[in-house]
């Protein structure tokens, strides 16, 4: 079958690989539709931290694909499914606790095993999610992304009216305006750098984007773009009694200067989030499918699988600064 490997850190192309055995607990899947994002340049340049990555590996880490064998209780032979990429061992004090994000045994699809970026992916059974016949495999291929995203906003409960400001202007940005929105904020502002980003940005719902800091307070901030200095613009607009979640992932090693008594004088509140629940991706595939979260829209370069070098150059910002880049997509199959 075909399949885009990173065979070792700067070497990536789409190659013919063996077709994956499939085990007794597990599932084959054929995948549709997989989204790339700013992770698999890192998984690709080598730049991630190197507890988190297995190579050869197979890209792919965010999909909607095409069940291949019954799932009893689940899903048929032929539904739309998509799969959570933690693969929890569910017997640790994490996984018994709820928090499968963070495993003791880490291992993840697109990351230590072979992700969807290939014709055929095989998956866990315990880790399958039925669509409804009504769900868009396009609006489905962010249930990923979605998941971490959704798990960072309701890892402390968000009240009501809160202003809110994202740093970012990515695709993890904007499905921050888009999910916040859910808990009816006051005002959404986006901070980005590309002028082109603000239609995509007031679409996801933010009543403004700007490409300055703004002169004001918020709070909650929202980290989404994965730099030391937007760690520091996200700082910088915190009121007091603020929350500053950090949900962007900068290059293995970055750091940044802070003055710790701020955090305590200003009653701070700073999150890191890593990736998902299971139960905070079950609840984005329950909001998928009664309608509520169609992200679809934030799609704006597509490709086939044999075009995953000109997605990858997408991905890079090889387009001109006056088109917009949402999400970027290849078609599998």
């Amino acid at each position: 079958m075909k399949a885009l490997v990173v065979s070792t850190p700067g070497s990536v192309a789409v190659v013919t690989i063996d077709e994956p055995s499939v085990g007794a607990n597990d599932v084959a899947v054929a995948p549709l539709l997989s989204g790339m994002c700013g992770t698999d340049l890192e998984l690709i340049d080598g730049t991630i931290d190197p507890a988190f990555v297995r190579y050869p590996l197979v890209l792919g880490h965010e999909w909607v694909g095409r069940l291949l064998n019954d799932v009893d209780g689940v899903a048929n032979a032929g539904e739309h499914v998509v799969a959570e990429g933690l693969i929890p061992c569910e017997a640790c004090a994490e996984c018994r606790s709820g928090n499968s994000n963070r495993c003791t045994t880490y291992d993840e699809i697109g990351f230590t095993r072979p992700g969807a970026l290939a014709e055929r992916i095989v998956v866990p059974k315990r880790l399958v999610h039925r669509l409804e016949d009504t769900v868009d495999v396009a609006d489905a291929a962010f249930i990923e992304p979605m998941a971490v995203v959704w798990r960072a906003l309701t890892r402390i409960p968000l009240r009501s009216s809160l202003r809110v400001a994202i740093v970012g202007d990515g695709t993890i940005a904007l499905l921050c305006a888009h999910l916040v929105r859910l808990f009816d904020p006051e005002t959404v502002v986006v901070v980005g750098r590309r002028k082109a980003q603000g239609q995509l940005a007031e679409a996801a719902g933010a009543n403004e984007f700007l490409t300055v800091a703004p002169n004001a307070s918020f709070d909650l901030i929202i980290e989404a773009a994965g730099n030391a200095s937007s760690v520091l613009s996200a700082l910088s607009l915190a009121a007091r009694g603020a929350m500053v979640i950090l949900l962007g992932l900068p290059v293995h090693g970055t750091k940044i200067e802070v003055a710790p008594d701020d955090f305590v004088n200003n009653d701070l509140i700073l999150q890191g989030s890593f990736s998902y629940t299971r139960e905070a991706f079950a609840r984005v595939v329950a909001e998928v499918n009664a309608g509520r979260l169609k992200p679809s829209f934030l799609i704006t370069h597509r490709f086939s699988l044999d075009e995953s070098t000109h997605a990858i150059d997408a991905l890079r910002g090889r387009v001109p600064d006056s088109v917009a880049r949402g999400k970027v997509v290849v078609t599998v199959s």
